[in-house]
């Protein structure tokens, strides 16, 4: 952790987490926490009671009003407000089979009603926003509304949404609910209208029905493989899955913690992981109406300089952009790890160089180092299932399963597939049971699809390292598997903050070859002579940028050790991945499959010769 001395870590309460391990004669192993699981509630909404009785005046959720000002609503609140939107939700003939589909991104208003609907065992479907309002065409949305076949739909600010509406309201039966702006030419519900009768014994009926195998809702998955799959989310697993998180960060249960947070709720982090923390352990959670974009990303530093956290929760790329600002911005460092105890990444791997910043930054300003948690999960684990403990992580480091969670270690090839089981894992998927076959094995383990290994083999304790995803590995012509997700990080580690994300391409070819998606802002002040507002191809175009990718490129190639753990060829690319050719998905992370179909003629000229002008090519220099 940190720089090479040895500094002082804040003192926080984490688990240093175990492992019994059984290996078998054909391979497999098998290892598992050897502390059991505590007992956790039945029903997600359990806890939204317990807080509103024991902490009523607590603040559980906070969102910036018109005027700029924070807007509070307390536990007790909450639960008063739930309690209507469940009797105007069962009021309208919502069921199990009649479900609820959220199409606006996070406010106070979606996790209300995502909570009434959970409180009467309604299922409900939380949609990236981007589905409905960063694409022309609505390919993704219609296919998962068809699989979802809502009875209702949430559209906060409801004008933003009227072409996606229109094109899919096939059936007066589905009510509109908004909360804001009218679309026009539709008939409307709006949230206050739906919340304006008081419960009934009907909303206590159906809340004593709802049992922990109860679905709670339904993710769909960012399609990262395909078109998005509905994840099944129980009551059981939701709450087995903070019991987990707070037996391993055993300081979220001792004091009510303060998240500022932006993740989207309609993805496992942000919505289970996260909304969860805060709810379970009677919390506070300040919703950032930020995002980890050149445009957006002021509002989040705003908001940290305001709120001081006990935990951060955030992606590889926001904590980039964070240690740029945080350099220049003593407030921002002063707040930021005021009262923090813990930081926690995920979805992607963490630059040594990001997390060297981090930890001098937290030495200067506070005189500690903050412990650094990752791990590994999905969301059909609800998401947490393996993490690095006490000790912190280090660059790649998963750590080990937490209580509840069995994990199967199964040989592939010369990889080893992780697979799990417990209470907070996945049933299954919505509607899809051709899916079900496919992604549980003999043992009703789920098949995660990702590779592990040890970090030590000699001593199982020291936890897993990251091996790649299976279905993302290649063979070159010669029979050498290049494995595309350790490669794709040294990459990415290698060319720092030049690079936005990288596609490996190369199957059944000579060599492997790399498109990459350049981060166009730091390109440009590699040219200081080309206008301002010079285009993408013009910087990339440019002698300065290329040769600086030229010199790193060959330095790569240089420092490998053969044919699978080098690039001999790469592309600038100067159009960025597409969120609606799923070249992107919904949570920002590089579909790689979509990339090198969808680029098939960029793909073809790395392998063109003679080499074309615009291909960075070391080959020759290799040769």
């Amino acid at each position: 952790m940190g720089a090479a001395t040895k500094r002082p870590v804040r003192s926080v309460h984490v688990a240093s987490l175990g492992a019994n391990v059984d290996r078998y004669p054909n391979g497999v192993i098998y290892v598992r926490s050897p502390k059991p699981l505590g007992e956790y509630p039945a029903r997600v909404t359990d806890r939204l009671q317990h807080w509103a009785t024991h902490a009523p005046e607590r603040v559980f959720l906070a969102q910036r009003g018109p005027n700029g000002l924070w807007e509070t609503t307390t536990y007790g609140n909450a639960l008063h407000r739930v309690r209507r939107l469940a009797q105007g939700l069962l009021g309208h003939g919502l069921s199990q089979e009649r479900p609820l589909m959220i199409l606006s991104g996070n406010s106070v208003e979606h996790g209300l009603l995502a909570l009434a609907a959970m409180y009467v065992g309604i299922p409900y479907a939380p949609i990236a926003p981007a589905y409905s309002l960063a694409v022309n065409e609505f390919h993704a949305l219609s296919h998962l509304w068809k699989n979802f076949t809502p009875a209702m739909v949430f559209a906060q600010d409801g004008a933003k949404f009227e072409r996606p509406l229109k094109k899919l309201l096939q059936a007066e039966s589905t009510k509109v609910v908004i909360h804001g702006s009218w679309p026009e030419g539709l008939a409307c519900v709006t949230l206050a209208e739906l919340e304006s009768e008081e419960p009934t014994s009907a909303v206590d009926e159906a809340n004593r029905r709802v049992s922990p195998d109860s679905i709670a809702k339904i993710l769909y998955t960012s399609g990262s493989t395909g078109l998005p799959k509905g994840v099944i989310t129980t009551h059981r697993m939701l709450c087995s899955n903070q019991q987990m998180l707070c037996e391993v960060l055993q300081f979220l249960a001792e004091e009510p913690p303060v998240i500022c947070d932006w993740l989207p709720w309609n993805h496992t982090f942000g919505g289970s992981h996260n909304f969860g923390i805060v709810l379970y352990n009677g919390g506070t959670l300040y919703i950032d109406a930020g995002k980890p974009t050149k445009e957006l990303f002021g509002e989040t530093l705003r908001n940290l300089r305001e709120i001081p956290t006990t935990a951060y929760f955030n992606v590889p790329k926001a904590y980039q952009m964070l240690v740029g600002h945080m350099r220049t911005d003593e407030v921002l460092r002063k707040t930021f790890f005021q009262r923090l105890q813990c930081l926690f990444f995920a979805a992607a791997g963490l630059s040594q160089h990001v997390w060297d910043a981090l930890q001098d930054l937290a030495y200067e300003t506070c005189g500690e180092e903050i412990l650094v948690v990752t791990g590994l999960g999905a969301t059909e684990s609800s998401p947490y299932a393996l993490s690095t403990g006490i000790g912190g992580a280090a660059a790649g480091h998963l750590g080990l399963p937490v209580p509840g969670v069995e994990l199967k270690l199964v040989p592939v090839e010369d990889k080893i597939e992780a697979r799990l089981r417990g209470p907070s894992i996945t049933p299954g998927f919505w509607r899809r049971p051709d899916l079900n076959a496919a992604a549980f094995d003999e043992e009703n383990f789920y098949c995660l699809g990702d590779a592990v290994k040890f970090l030590d083999e000699r001593d199982p304790l020291k936890g897993f390292i990251f091996d790649g995803r299976l279905n993302e590995d290649f063979k070159l012509s010669s029979g050498t598997w290049v494995r595309v997700g350790p490669l794709r990080m040294k990459l990415l580690a290698h060319f720092g903050i030049l690079l936005q994300d990288v596609v490996i391409a190369g199957p059944n070819r000579e060599f492997a070859t790399a498109l990459f998606f350049p981060a166009l802002e730091v390109c440009r002040k590699l040219c200081p002579k080309l206008p301002e507002h010079a285009s993408a191809r013009e910087v990339l175009s440019s002698e300065e940028v290329r040769a600086v990718f030229r010199e790193l490129l060959q330095s790569f190639a240089a420092e490998s050790t053969g044919s699978s753990t080098r690039i001999e060829r790469a592309a600038l690319l100067d159009v960025p991945p597409s969120l609606e050719c799923q070249e992107l998905t919904d949570k920002g992370s590089i579909n790689q499959m979509a990339v090198l179909k969808n680029r098939a003629d960029e793909v073809e000229a790395l392998y063109r010769e003679p080499v074309p002008e615009n291909i960075l090519n070391c080959r020759e220099i290799l040769a």
